[in-house]
């Protein structure tokens, strides 16, 4: 009698963004070794900041921004002279801020002298020159001098390399195969998955409870020095008016300089040139962020349906993690796509575990009505709840509603009253990790115990900028280890009694340390 092997375990899902949760790639990754199961990232393709700004405005197309990062993060450590090592620094390199040296560099990795070609085998280097070659020509074909050419200061070289894997294959999901298999991220056991599989841009905007409207992830997180909010002088939301004539200071149009890359009549801020950010300093929102939606190039809503793969992930998880991140623009994205609310909900994961942000952030403000676990929560829910095609009241129609037409914020009709909407919260998330101590947000444990969700208080460092006296607390940061066994205990490594334990106390102390009540 034969018998068959035993059926791989079920994944593990993660849901964030770029940059914060890659500080955790190795936590994610301890984890899953001790599972012995695949890890997949869901990552969105919204971001319009930065370098990919550029990317869009010229290529159209997906941000990559987020994906390249986490691909580049999962690249295996390696001697510091090694070929791997210095593909890890070849795609992790941005180009110079200055755009006369930016444009000479590019051309020097382009023609091969370059010195990030060091230690890089001339079989790989004239495999990865070959896109680079790709892309440039593809720049020189779109350049229309002086008006409209290719910016590339301060421009991820990873970024153009997928870009250019992208037009050559025609699929984004083989240009991130490419990219990984290059960098040796072993594919079969973890996998980058963008949230959306597409060629063309996501843009999202996000509604504010006082009825503003903001266009563009960029300007939600993290605005560049003109944003959304700044009022417009004929009294119109600056992030609604249209590409239609309006003219600039100059008497110019505001279409002028870019009028053959987009369609007539498409949102201006959507088509900003090599959009500058500050991760520090960010003007606060006047209001709660109420609503995260995907828009067309007019600024219309779109309900755009999620990557197959996410779903196949989501339908053989164990466990599904909403990680560190900004939560209206590295999560949320993801969630509000059709079939993802859904996948979730019917997903045979036991755990769904959101890991708290150490402090607050633009988006989980005002600093007058700061988030707290219990909102985090719901708006996961309400995320959820919305692809699905329920949880949408009338309050958030009428201000998509309002959302597709330029109208003074003085003539928007009023809403109604949004009616109760009872949200099934542990369908969405049965556990939340957190820290506590100055600038985290507060965690109420009865309440979210009534919503049949546990909590576990970890340890963790404080974040601080400045020194002496004039040191301030930020927020908190998780410590690696402590954070890599509260998960492996709330995934059951270690034994049922012993996560009853853990939920019990509602704490997790760093072995050998005692933690301050």
């Amino acid at each position: 009698m034969t018998t068959s092997s035993p059926a791989p375990n079920r994944g593990i899902v993660v849901f964030s963004g770029g940059s914060a949760a890659n500080s955790l790639v190795d936590v994610f990754s301890a984890v899953r070794e001790s599972k012995h199961c695949p890890l997949s990232y869901i990552i969105p393709i919204s971001d319009n900041g930065g370098s990919s700004s550029e990317l869009i405005r010229v290529f159209g197309g997906p941000g990559i921004g987020d994906v390249r990062s986490r691909l580049v993060r999962l690249i295996p450590e390696s001697p510091p002279n090694s070929e791997r090592a210095a593909i890890k620094s070849l795609f992790n390199h941005r180009l110079h801020p200055d755009a006369t040296a930016a444009h000479a560099e590019w051309q020097s990795i382009v023609d091969g002298t370059s010195v990030l070609w060091k230690s890089i085998s001339p079989a790989k280097k004239e495999l990865i020159r070959s896109f680079f070659n790709l892309l440039n020509l593809e720049i020189l074909k779109r350049a229309r001098p002086p008006t409209s050419t290719f910016d590339f200061t301060s421009a991820s070289v990873g970024n153009l390399f997928l870009t250019g894997a992208r037009l050559f294959s025609g699929s984004f999901e083989s240009a991130i195969y490419l990219l990984g298999s290059i960098c040796g991220v072993p594919s079969d056991l973890v996998r980058v998955i963008p949230a959306i599989n597409s060629n063309f841009s996501h843009h999202i905007s996000a509604s504010l409870a006082d009825g503003t409207v903001i266009v563009g992830q960029n300007s939600i997180s993290h605005p560049s020095e003109a944003t959304a909010l700044q009022p417009d002088p004929n009294g119109r939301r600056p992030s609604l008016l249209l590409a239609d004539g309006e003219g600039e200071e100059d008497g110019s149009s505001a279409s002028d300089a870019y009028e053959e890359d987009y369609l007539p009549g498409s949102l201006p801020t959507l088509r900003n040139k090599n959009i500058t950010f500050s991760k520090t300093g960010t003007e606060d929102l006047p209001s709660r962020i109420s609503r995260i939606w995907y828009i067309n190039p007019y600024g219309q809503e779109i309900r755009p349906p999620a990557n197959p793969r996410v779903l196949e992930a989501l339908r053989d998880a164990q466990a599904i993690v909403y990680s560190i991140g900004s939560l209206y623009t590295s999560i949320i994205p993801s969630l509000i796509l059709r079939g993802i609310g859904e996948a979730i909900v019917s997903s045979p994961a036991r755990h769904k575990i959101l890991i708290l942000n150490g402090s607050l952030d633009r988006e989980t403000g005002p600093p007058s009505e700061p988030f707290t676990a219990v909102d985090f929560v719901e708006a996961i829910a309400r995320a959820g709840e919305e692809s699905r095609g329920r949880g949408r009241d009338r309050r958030t129609d009428a201000t998509s509603a309002a959302s597709s037409s330029p109208i003074s914020p003085s003539t928007t009709p009023t809403p109604p009253p949004a009616p109760e909407v009872s949200l099934p919260y542990s369908s969405y998330v049965t556990h939340i990790l957190h820290l506590e101590g100055p600038g985290t947000p507060k965690v109420d444990r009865d309440r979210l115990s009534e919503m049949g969700i546990e909590t576990l208080r970890l340890y963790g460092r404080k974040i601080t900028s400045g020194e002496g006296e004039g040191e301030t607390v930020l927020g908190m940061r998780y410590d690696s280890t402590a954070l890599v066994q509260a998960l492996e205990m709330v995934l059951g490594k270690k034994g049922d009694a012993m996560v009853r334990d853990v939920s019990r106390r509602n704490t997790l102390e760093n072995p050998g340390r005692r933690e301050a009540r």
